[in-house]
């Protein structure tokens, strides 16, 4: 997989969860460990979309 595909695969899944995560907020009955789950996973996913951008500029 490219570097720009990979990032672009990040960027999709960040927005996945970004909608997933307001859909749960709307909903009175969600979990909130569920929805701290979410939160997790999605700035982990930032990150790592972060470290190929800063990666990418240092070449």
């Amino acid at each position: 997989m490219s570097l720009e595909s990979h990032l672009a695969e990040l960027q999709r899944k960040h927005g996945d969860l970004e909608r997933e995560i307001d859909d749960a907020l709307l909903h009175p009955s969600t979990d909130a460990l569920q929805i701290a789950q979410l939160k997790r996973r999605k700035l982990a996913i930032k990150d790592e979309i972060e470290k190929i951008r800063v990666g990418a500029t240092r070449h």
